[in-house]
């Protein structure tokens, strides 16, 4: 079972940084994902940055321009870089591992955008 560890939420005002963290237990050697996900209060699941393992790399129309996923698979970690942020981007924000083998979330870490 792998475990995922999120950390770097917190409170910034509208137009602030946060660079969100997840590191995972074990190391796939199959083709994987790993991805952030948010959902705010009274909304669904949505997905917010995605990184395959062949590099391709995909994000919500909403974060373009503002967040930047990268993996460092040394040490088995997804980072989500996030800039300019805006009081829609408050929400938990959710560390994602998808294969063939199934998939994993973490715990959750909040992030609060105040304006």
């Amino acid at each position: 079972q792998v475990q995922l560890v999120e950390s770097g939420g917190g409170a910034v005002q509208t137009g602030g940084s946060l660079r969100l963290s997840c590191a995972a237990s074990e190391r796939l050697e199959v083709h994987n994902t790993m991805a952030w996900f948010r959902q705010a209060p009274e909304k669904e699941r949505e997905l917010v940055a995605a990184a395959t393992t062949d590099d391709k790399i995909d994000y919500a129309d909403s974060v373009k321009g503002r967040f930047t996923i990268s993996r460092n698979y040394a040490k088995n970690t997804v980072s989500l870089e996030m800039n300019n942020l805006q009081p829609e981007d408050t929400a938990v924000y959710y560390c994602n591992l998808a294969s063939v083998l199934g998939a994993y979330w973490g715990q959750g870490t909040q992030v609060t955008v105040s304006s």
